[in-house]
């Protein structure tokens, strides 16, 4: 039998690691291609 996923007071699922990583990466991209972050600072 496997354990709950596990939730806050209010019934909604916790944020896990994995997509908070897909979803810094994401806005990383995003500023990035906008022109927010210069391009030299990216290795």
């Amino acid at each position: 039998m496997s354990e709950p996923e596990p939730t806050t007071g209010g019934g909604t699922r916790i944020l896990n690691e994995d997509w908070a990583a897909t979803i810094l990466g994401l806005v990383l991209l995003i500023l990035i291609i906008t022109g927010v972050i210069p391009t030299g600072l990216v290795p």
